[in-house]
């Protein structure tokens, strides 16, 4: 049996979904000090300043803690400039059909980190 395929309506709407959820998965608050991309500078600069005179065992993980911390620091500038407003309209425009269309209750929705006045402005509701 063939799927069909989707509409242009039907991939806005998932699309709209699926950007907002990832963007919340990405700005979660973390457990700890809360890491800045200025404290992830200071600490590539400090690895990139130890490597002189370093052993080349010592290098070679400072070169991987450098690599790891470019990976960090690029994540953290990326999550800033997400648009959480824009997204959070396109989510409530469009998860109430979404998740009507596919069974999602609102259990669920919260179970992801939907916060519940985001799925009431969607038109969600606990008894759906």
């Amino acid at each position: 049996m063939a799927r069909q395929k989707m509409s242009d309506a039907e991939k806005a709407e998932t699309r709209a979904v699926r950007d907002y959820l990832t963007a919340l998965e990405a700005n979660q608050p973390k457990r700890g000090r809360k890491r800045t991309p200025d404290s992830v500078r200071s600490q590539i600069e400090a690895a990139t300043a130890a490597m002189e005179g370093a052993s080349a065992t010592k290098r070679l993980a400072l070169v991987q803690q450098r690599i790891d911390l470019e990976a960090e620091l690029d994540r953290l500038e990326k999550a800033g400039a997400v648009d959480m407003g824009a997204l959070e309209a396109a989510f409530g425009a469009n998860a109430a059909s979404y998740g009507g269309k596919r069974g999602i209750s609102y259990a669920a929705w919260r179970e992801v980190g939907v916060p519940s006045p985001v799925l009431k402005a969607a038109g969600i509701r606990r008894s759906t």
